[in-house]
This record gives structure tokens, sequence and C-alpha cells, in this order.
């Protein structure tokens, strides 16, 4: 008994060892994404849209390597959410760019579809894209753009808001239906005010 406890104690600084490079590397990373994400989101909370990318960026370079649907998901929270601070803070090209790819993968996946949180996901990231295309058919407009250029821009925002407001409304979730209905008005507008109506309005903010 004394040879095993002794053989047991020699093997406690391999167990520990073997935990922190493995497990426990995990642990600690995810350590470090939560926070990072408390000081993005505090960040966003006082309107520091360059401070909250800077750190939403830092938590998805801290996550450990995707091998879980939860890791996945996790992954692609933040960079919605840094898509989304970058669309506060004026990054309209990357916003839009980034919230297209991360649309794409969502819409391929085909493990999203079994997974409630994913999908969750992906409806805010359609509504992301749809604000994305608002806004960017706004620029085109004050820049020139012929109505063939930018009306295809616009007609995807009305489209995609008129969808979410559609499952909204059906899942019962009322006043979610109610906001973006509001949306889709507001989009509409968009495509039927004269130009020169749209240059006397302020760029609605984000």
């Amino acid at each position: 008994m004394r040879k095993l406890l002794i053989g047991l104690w020699l093997l406690l600084p391999v167990a520990a060892w073997a935990y922190h490079e493995g497990p426990g590397q995990d642990r600690m990373a995810l350590d470090a994404t939560d926070v990072e994400l408390d000081l993005a989101k505090a960040a966003a909370a006082k309107g520091d849209w360059p401070g909250a990318i800077k750190h939403y960026e830092l938590a998805a370079k801290e996550l450990p390597s995707l091998d879980t649907p939860e890791l996945m998901a996790a992954a692609r929270r933040i960079r919605l959410s840094a898509a989304k601070a970058k669309l506060n803070a004026e990054q309209l090209p990357a916003a839009r760019r980034e919230i297209k790819e991360l649309l794409k993968e969502l819409s391929e996946d085909d493990a999203v579809k079994g997974d409630a949180t994913q999908m969750a996901l992906l409806d805010e990231a359609r509504a992301a894209h749809a604000n994305v295309q608002y806004y960017w058919t706004w620029l085109m407009r004050l820049e020139g753009a012929a109505r063939t250029e930018w009306e295809p821009e616009v007609e995807v925002a009305r489209q995609t808001y008129r969808l979410l407001a559609e499952e909204a409304d059906a899942r019962g979730e009322s006043k979610e239906a109610i906001s973006l209905m509001e949306d889709l008005e507001a989009t509409v507008k968009l495509a039927r005010l004269d130009l020169e109506e749209l240059q006397g309005l302020p760029l609605p903010s984000q």
C-alpha cells in the first residue's frame, strides 16, 4: 500500500501537467474569452465602438479550437457582434462583407437547422444583413448610383424584413414583429423617396 501511495504521489505532477496542457489550457482560453467579451460589452454600452471591436476580435482569438457545436456557435456569435459594432462605428464596407460571409456560412450549414441557438443567430444575422443593405442603399443613392444599381440592394432588405416579421408573428412575438414591420416600411420609403428629398434628410443612425 505504501508503495502504491508513493507511486500515486509521484504521478501528481504528471497529472497536473497533463491537465494544464489539455483541458486546463481550454479553460484558461475560455476565461480569457469571457474577460474580453465583458470588456467588449462594456465598451458598446458606452458607445465606444472601436473599443468594442477590438475586444470582440481579441475574444475570437482567445477561443480554443472550434471542435464542438457550442464553441462554433460562440465563435459565430462573437463574429456577428463584432460586425454589428463595425456598423455602429461607420465601417460599413467591412460590416457588410463580414455579415454576408457569416450569413452564407450559417445558411449552408445543415447542423444549424437542428440547433435552436444557431437558428436564432441565423435570424439575427439576417436582420443585421437587412440593416446593412438599408444603409448601403442610402449611401449608394446619395452618391448618385443608378436605380438599376441600388434597387436590388434595397430589395434584399425589404424581402428579409418581411420574412422575419412574418416568422416573428407566427411565433407570437408581436413586439418583434411590429419592430420588423417598421423596418420594412422604412425600407419601402427609402426606395420611393426622390433624391432631393433624401438629400435633405440626415443619415439615419445605426
